[in-house]
């Protein structure tokens, strides 16, 4: 009966999607200061043709709206600015602050990250879904973000991450 309660309790499909959610957050604030960084050393930064409307999947094409998003799969994770983020990190005094542009830990049609960026303003926004109810509805981390989209997780310096 405990184990039932245990179970019932810790929920660990829950624990697993809560899990995943922590390393999307993660990733995203990584690349982000990898991205600031890059702005900020960068005389002359632009950013490359993967952008914008880039995601980790690889599509050249994806959305996102409160009930879908698509995009479809490629591998392409280099930091030189082939990857899914149109920024070329080896510019950056001193060498890539990333090894290589994270995946998400589903990487599905549902679940990746995606990039976008405004090359003539120099700002960007990554996204991603959140599908924990901890940081998707509780936290409401997705809702709260200063986003133009409740449904979807974005960080950036684009003022209204709105791109």
């Amino acid at each position: 009966i405990l184990a039932t309660a245990a179970v019932v309790v810790l929920n660990p499909v829950e624990l697993l999607r809560q899990a995943r959610d922590s390393q999307r957050l993660a990733d995203l604030d990584t690349v982000a200061a990898a991205i600031s960084l890059w702005l900020a050393d960068e005389p002359n930064p632009s950013f490359s043709d993967v952008g914008p409307n880039s995601d980790s999947t690889g599509a050249t094409s994806c959305f996102f709206t409160a009930s879908s998003s698509a995009c479809t799969v490629d591998t392409d994770y280099d930091v030189d600015g082939t990857g899914w983020v149109g920024v070329n990190f080896t510019q950056v005094s001193g060498g890539s602050p990333i090894e290589t542009l994270p995946r998400d830990p589903v990487g599905s049609a549902t679940y990746f990250y995606a990039f976008f960026a405004n090359d003539t303003a120099k700002t960007f926004e990554l996204n991603t879904t959140l599908e924990s109810t901890k940081f998707a509805t509780d936290e409401d981390l997705d809702g709260t973000d200063g986003g133009d989209d409740a449904a979807v997780y974005e960080v950036g310096n684009d003022p209204g991450l709105d791109l």
